[in-house]
């Protein structure tokens, strides 16, 4: 195994350590590196909090700033944050109007953050949104229902943007589980992801084989099919998308290619060309696009398709302004 580390004991310090370095006009860390929060908060609206394992990298961390989360926490890789790193993001990011804390669908992040909740509760007006996006994990029936992947952005994308408009934790939290009934995201990957602690890769493939419906915390998913060609894979993943998802009259798309972590832009780039093509032959318009590497999965050679259906106000807030370290726009 080659990575840029120095050793697997302290590759999420060092790493954390050197992306507050690179944005510390936008970011700073919390007491005791447990969190990381906006360098400037904005008294007096409603806290965003988010946070996750590393490996997923620039999500959550990436998203700190003006528009869009005021902290994240980042945990081991793959693993969730610890209560008292969520408290302490808590703790600093409340300015009087509560924090509403966004939360993917995995056990250990809903435990921990959970957990937060109580031992917070008394002091802070908390509540809380869980992302359910991804449609494989509720085609195999498994009991936990869907995960939460790289529709997180865009819930915490627009969250984000409402809180700045000084939106209540009460029509906070409405809006996020409007949101989540109209995102739907899917992978696939053409290799698994190599952890770095025990230097192993966590399923492995043929070389005329892919892995369809890929988590993001390198679990295989749920049909090893045989490769095929670009327009044949992203439309297997857009029929599959589009058929989970009720489309009202007059619905605007927000169309997110996503690269898992190994996947250089120019294929990322084909796929949203032939994803878009697919959607739009649907009838469904695209007003507003999204490409590139943002909820990733460490070194897997893999992509997800994301279907966001919003109304005007929501395309709006897409719009408002954003200044993280991933996300910027005017």
């Amino acid at each position: 195994m080659k990575k840029f580390m120095n050793t697997a004991e302290t590759m999420v310090a060092e790493s954390v350590e050197g992306f507050v370095r690179a944005h510390e006009a936008l970011v700073v860390f919390g007491p005791e590196r447990r969190c990381i929060r906006r360098r400037h908060p904005t008294a007096g609206k409603v806290a965003l909090i988010s946070g996750g394992g590393a490996g997923h990298e620039p999500m959550h961390i990436g998203f700190v700033g003006h528009g869009m989360l005021d902290a994240a926490c980042v945990g081991h890789i793959f693993t969730s944050p610890t209560p008292s790193q969520i408290i302490a993001a808590i703790e600093e990011a409340d300015t009087g109007a509560g924090c509403l804390l966004v939360v993917k669908n995995y056990d250990g992040d809903l435990m921990n953050f959970e957990m937060a909740i109580e031992m917070a509760g008394d002091r802070h007006n908390i509540d809380m949104v869980v992302v359910s996006d991804d449609i494989e994990t509720s085609r195999s029936g498994e009991g936990n229902g869907r995960r939460g992947v790289a529709g997180t952005l865009i819930v915490e994308k627009l969250l984000g943007a409402a809180a700045e408009r000084g939106m209540s934790l009460a029509e906070l939290k409405q809006l996020g589980e409007g949101l989540n009934t109209r995102i739907r995201s899917m992978g696939v990957a053409l290799n698994g992801v190599t952890v770095p602690q025990t230097e192993r890769t966590t399923f492995s493939l043929g070389p005329g084989e892919m892995e369809m419906g890929v988590g993001i915390h390198g679990e295989p998913g749920h049909a090893r099919q045989p490769f095929a060609a670009s327009d044949a894979i992203i439309g297997h993943l857009c029929e599959t998308i589009a058929g989970d998802i009720a489309v009202a009259p007059g619905a605007r798309a927000l169309l997110f290619v996503n690269g898992l972590g190994g996947t250089p832009p120019a294929e990322l780039y084909l796929a949203y060309n032939g994803a878009r093509r697919f959607i739009e032959q649907r009838g469904i318009p695209i007003e507003r696009s999204l490409v590139g590497t943002y909820v990733t999965s460490l070194d897997m050679q893999g992509l997800s398709v994301t279907l966001a259906l919003l109304t005007d106000e929501e395309i709006a807030l897409w719009d408002a302004p954003v200044a993280t370290a991933a996300l910027h726009w005017p």
